[in-house]
């Protein structure tokens, strides 16, 4: 279809009245400036940056700037006739200049370009200064179309329209590349001017073959047997060019020179000649997130850190990375998948180097995977494990005078055990010991492998000693040497043999390269984020992710799916939405699930619809299991001296009824359930746990009571949840993007756009809120799961414990 309208335009352009007498048009003919072109505009790089095809705007990557000049005369130095070409993103000008005896006369165009490197449309406006009317010009409107369906053909279209007069130009510019890249182009283009008649009209053909990165050599033929060698060079941010052009009977006629400067571009020094000579600096202060706000916020993500290693990885002039871990936060899951990349990222022959000052045990877990280990002179390292432990508020809760009733019927499913109890129920510390257990020996065997501990030393480290001055971490082999961030060159110059400089992540080749090694859109994967409670309107925001999912279903650019949750589950009725309409996806192409730290109860069920679900180590997932509860007054409304009254017209209106506490805005029920009251409930639970148990063997491609004896609310490590069949694959984000990638049919090596939902915000509110202890967001986030626990009373709730939530926190520290 796209195809068709871009023939029917060129039908459109080169629409002349071919009866007409030929006469001389005020438009200079497209092939009698283009011998600064080493190839047709479309067959490499932007052209000329918009002055023939403005569409060719959409491949300009950064600013840049083109000088070409012709010797006409015989003497290199000869300027009577030159060209000024400079671009930036979607926005071109260009400048041709032309003196002979009779005048001069200089011809200028501005041009932008909307749309996407598979389709775009420009549109550019030229005038001209100096003898005009000896040159015969007018004002020009240029309109350029460019089709990339696939990496291998391009079609370019432009028409040059007179303003004052009829005179009109179209232009079919085609280019194919059988392998499929840069290395080797074949083109032909086609000009007709009013006037002209098929017979007439001029047209080249030609090929461009990039030998070595930046080493171009082009040949083009012409309708008039002329011809024209050229060859290009790239020295990175500098190009230079040349092309011999011969007459008609094929003796040489001229030359035409180019100088380039600007965007950086591919280039055979930094390719070969000046291999792995840069370490990239990474300053990992902050907290490590998901998303980051568009405005004010400089914090590192997930798939960006991820990406940028990636891209190290692969950049020939980077040696290795070095990394400043002071005053890095994140959970344990999240620093895993990024020590996990670095991990990878060595197995390329490069190196990392960390720097550390007040490490604790999932601080140094990451920073063990380095080549070298640098710890700050008056720094620390605690080895001291790993803990979980709960909060009990039984006691609390009476002195308040807040009553509790907890219905819990699955042996697992303590969400309100802290409310309950006063001390853990033997179920619940069976379950968080083995996660305990497991998060301990995935960061032992990491870490003994890393640094060549044996595994009883590394007990002995953890259980006898815990604590390590810098000169004690230094002697037992935990770190490589003490200094400063500052000093880490020095630690570099003793690991390679020599001083390596520092660039910072920007100057990684693949952050600057070129577009054009690639025509058309990349395939693209939609990273759909469903992050926090199960909640219709916060949280997830479960009404809006399910219009996400639904728009990424019918994207048909859209090739795959991968759901990223980190939630706790809590609204049945939000996990079930945005469920569904993962089910639904994945009628029509691949959905991947990939599990963060937490993804467990509402989390899971966000996730059983999944054609494959990856969970890692350090992930708590599982928790298939219903729960309830409720809170009610017992006596606090009295001790803040408030009362309540009310009429009623039903049995049951007034459960539920009471009095709205200031301030946070939350209602404590007047009483408790009666047994008929309580035993409804409990029916509810039951019949809920058995419909969502039912739901993950639909899911999971099993049956009820396959899954039923691994669900009744337990929480499982990743590794623990995979050997029971709740997940099929330990790994992170990327291992999620690669399963996708193969499943939707995309080669392991090609390149894939990652489309990220929903929409990043604007800027965090909170930024404006004043802080006066530090310790008001984590507050908040407490306050809001309990204002979420209350606004939910007695509703069943496939949701973990408020104390897990605190122990989600402890983690991240």
């Amino acid at each position: 279809m796209k195809l068709a309208k871009v023939l029917v335009l060129l039908v459109l352009l080169s629409a002349c009245s071919f009866t007409a007498a030929l006469g001389e048009s005020t438009i200079p003919p497209y092939h009698g400036y283009t011998d600064f072109l080493l190839a047709s505009p479309g067959a490499m790089g932007p052209g000329l940056y918009g002055y023939t095809n403005p569409a060719l705007l959409t491949y300009v990557h950064g600013p840049d700037l083109l000088f070409a000049w012709s010797d006409d005369t015989g003497e290199w130095n000869d300027f009577d006739r030159w060209g000024l070409f400079a671009g930036v993103p979607n926005l071109g000008f260009g400048a041709m200049h032309r003196e002979t005896e009779a005048g001069r006369v200089t011809d200028y165009r501005l041009s932008h370009a909307l749309g996407n490197r598979s389709a775009s449309f420009g549109i550019g406006y030229g005038w001209s200064t100096g003898d005009t009317d000896i040159f015969n010009r007018t004002n020009v409107v240029t309109l350029g179309m460019l089709h990339r369906p696939a990496s291998k053909l391009s079609i370019g279209i432009s028409g040059v329209f007179s303003t004052s007069t009829s005179d009109r130009e179209g232009v079919l510019d085609v280019a194919i590349r059988p392998l499929g890249d840069e290395r080797l182009t074949g083109f032909m283009d086609y000009s007709l001017q009013k006037g002209e008649t098929v017979e007439d009209a001029h047209w080249s053909i030609g090929a461009v073959a990039e030998v070595l990165p930046g080493l171009r050599l082009t040949g083009r033929y012409f309708d008039t047997e002329a011809f024209a060698l050229g060859v290009s060079f790239s020295l990175g941010t500098v190009g230079i060019s040349s092309q011999a052009h011969y007459d008609e009977a094929q003796d040489y006629s001229y030359a035409t020179y180019g100088v380039r400067l600007g965007a950086y571009d591919r280039n055979v020094f930094d390719t070969y000649l000046m291999p792995k000579r840069n370490y990239v600096k990474l300053e990992l202060a902050g907290q490590l997130k998901y998303r980051r706000y568009l405005l004010f916020d400089d914090s590192r993500t997930l798939s960006g850190l991820t990406s940028m290693i990636e891209a190290a990885k692969r950049d020939e002039t980077v040696a290795g990375i070095a990394i400043n871990a002071s005053g890095m936060r994140g959970n344990r899951e999240l620093i895993w998948e990024i020590r996990e990349k670095l991990k990878d990222f060595k197995s390329s022959g490069k190196r990392v180097v960390i720097f550390i000052d007040n490490a604790e045990f999932p601080h140094y877990h990451f920073a063990s995977v380095a080549d070298r280990v640098v710890l700050d002179p008056t720094g620390s390292l605690m080895m001291q494990g790993i803990v979980f432990g709960r909060n009990y508020f039984k006691g609390s809760l009476e002195k308040m005078g807040v009553g509790f009733d907890e219905w819990r019927f699955f042996t697992y499913k303590s969400a309100y055990e802290g409310f309950s109890r006063e001390s853990m129920s033997d179920a619940d510390r069976e379950q968080w010991q083995a996660i305990v257990d497991d998060m301990y020996e995935t960061a032992k065997m990491d870490i003994c492998e890393s640094r060549g501990i044996a595994p009883e030393e590394f007990d002995h480290m953890v259980n006898e000693e815990a604590f390590f001055l810098p000169a004690e971490a230094l002697e037992r082999g935990l770190v490589d040497s003490l200094g400063r961030w500052e000093s880490v060159e020095n630690t570099i110059k003793d690991l390679e043999g020599k001083k390596k400089p520092f660039v910072s992540p920007g100057r990684i080749a693949q952050s600057r390269l070129p577009v054009d090694d690639h025509w058309g859109e990349k395939p693209q994967i939609a990273v759909v984020y469903a992050l926090g409670e199960c909640a219709m309107d916060k949280g997830i925001k479960a009404r809006k992710l399910v219009k996400d999912v639904e728009a990424v279903t019918k994207n048909p650019q859209i090739r795959a799916v991968v759901v990223r949750v980190d939630s706790p589950g809590g609204d049945g009725t939000a996990s079930d939405l945005v469920a569904e309409a993962m089910r639904k996806c994945a009628e029509k192409k691949p959905v991947i699930v990939s599990q963060g730290f937490v993804a467990g109860s509402g989390g899971y069920w966000l996730s059983m619809y999944g054609d494959t679900i990856v969970s890692a180590p350090f992930t708590l997932t599982g928790s298939v299991g219903v729960i309830g509860g409720w809170f009610y007054n017992l006596g606090l409304k009295e001790k803040l001296g408030m009362s309540t009254d009310f009429v009623t017209a039903g049995e049951h209106a007034d459960l539920g009824f009471g009095a709205t506490l200031p301030f946070i805005n939350v209602t404590v029920p007047d009483r408790n359930l009666d047994e008929e009251e309580r035993a409804k409930m409990e029916h509810a639970i039951r019949w809920f746990y058995d419909f969502f148990v039912e739901k993950v063997a639909m899911g999971r491609g099993k049956e009820f009571g396959d899954i039923e004896p691994i669900a009744r609310g337990r929480v499982w490590s990743g590794a623990d949840a995979k050997d029971v069949g709740l997940v099929d694959v330990l790994g992170g984000l990327e291992t999620a993007v690669a399963i996708a990638k193969k499943k939707a049919g995309i080669p392991r090596d090609q390149d894939v756009t990652l489309v990220e939902l929903p929409k990043p915000q604007l800027f965090d509110p909170n930024i404006f809120k004043p802080s006066l202890f530090g310790f008001e967001e984590r507050t908040n986030e407490l306050m809001e799961l309990l204002k979420f626990r209350m606004e939910h009373n007695g509703q069943p709730l496939p949701m973990m414990s408020l104390d897990d939530m605190e122990m989600v926190m402890r983690l991240r520290q």
